[in-house]
């Protein structure tokens, strides 16, 4: 179910040619997080041996916050390809308003509308 909805004159609704669009990036960026983080579990493994200097630790370092970020934007991925096959994409989690087209595309896992997402980065 498509989730299309009009408010002011603002650009806030997708088409069904939009939705396919944003739903296969989200495919995409989820293949990549899942074969980056296989990357970096399987480098872990084979270093796992030689950590006796300091510029070993520091990748494994580099690698641990890389796969903690990959996990991070998968689970985003996830849960917005959850809410597209609930009917509930493109709708802010905070005001419960659209969110505006062009925000979906760059950014297609967004959970908040711009306005939100200021305002819970300020709160920070």
């Amino acid at each position: 179910m498509v989730n299309h909805q009009t408010i002011d004159d603002r650009n806030t609704t997708l088409s069904i040619e939009d939705f396919a669009a944003l739903r296969e990036n989200l495919h995409e960026q989820r293949r990549f997080r899942q074969e980056q983080l296989r990357h970096l579990s399987a480098a872990a493994t084979t270093r796992a041996d030689t950590l006796l200097d300091r510029q070993a630790a520091a990748q494994i370092e580099v690698r641990v916050k890389l796969a903690a970020s990959a996990r991070m934007v998968l689970t985003d991925v996830e849960a917005a390809l959850a809410r597209m096959d609930q009917g509930a994409y493109g709708t802010c989690h905070l005001c419960r308003g659209p969110i505006a087209r062009e925000r979906l595309m760059i950014v297609p896992q967004a959970r908040y509308c711009a306005r939100c997402q200021q305002v819970r980065e300020a709160g920070r």
